[in-house]
């Protein structure tokens, strides 16, 4: 990932949560087997981060990496999503620059 970073310049950090219509075993991009879309998404990419579902029905995480790519994955969260679900809305909060990637990874929190 550091090659990524140095590559790319800045990097940039920020949360989200996903507002929309769950279908299937496991939810919009959290837990279960539908989770791997986010991760995979994440890892084409390459950011860093985690996603969770909520008990309120919505998706959760962080995503980090390189400026560009951040906001490649903020798009995908917000217009594309996994398959057999609705996208209402997504927020996006505590976007900032940082450092240095938190994770060595994307991953599924439960």
């Amino acid at each position: 990932m550091s090659s990524l970073a140095k590559a790319s310049g800045a990097l940039k950090s920020v949360d989200y949560e996903v507002f929309g219509r769950v279908q299937g075993n496991g939810g919009l991009w959290g837990a279960g087997r539908r989770g791997a879309y986010t991760e995979q998404e994440a890892k084409k990419l390459g950011v860093v981060g985690w996603v969770k579902n909520t008990s309120q029905g919505t998706v959760t995480g962080q995503v980090q990496g390189p400026e560009e790519r951040v906001n490649e994955m903020k798009s995908w969260l917000s217009k594309v999503g996994s398959p057999s679900s609705r996208i209402d809305k997504t927020n996006f909060s505590n976007e900032k620059e940082i450092s240095k990637l938190e994770f060595s990874d994307f991953n599924t929190r439960y």
